[in-house]
């Protein structure tokens, strides 16, 4: 049987490998979100449609709450994070209609 040090520090080194995945798989999924946010920025440009869309985003953002609650996080931790997100494509897309 190992010591209760050695257990923990096998418990966290598994903990630590399944974050590092995780971490992964969200600048990968972040990365093609954006791909299609700037493919929305370019068209919005191209057809002079504004920027921001606040019933879209307002839409997604109880999405949003609806999806962490389910997933059982804070849904004000995922607002804060869409509010983050939503900002960013903002950003981009007013670059486009420069």
């Amino acid at each position: 049987m190992t010591d209760p040090v050695t257990r923990a520090a096998t418990l966290l080194k598994g903990h630590r490998e399944s974050i590092d995945r995780l971490d992964a798989i969200l600048v990968y999924t972040l990365g093609e979100r954006f791909k299609h946010t700037q493919a929305v920025g370019v068209l919005k440009a191209e057809h002079d449609l504004p920027p921001s869309d606040p019933d879209r985003e307002a839409q997604q953002i109880a999405r949003l709450e609806d999806l962490a609650l389910r997933a059982d996080l804070d849904p004000d931790f995922a607002k804060k994070f869409l509010n983050f997100v939503i900002a960013e494509v903002i950003q981009h897309h007013k670059q486009h209609q420069s």
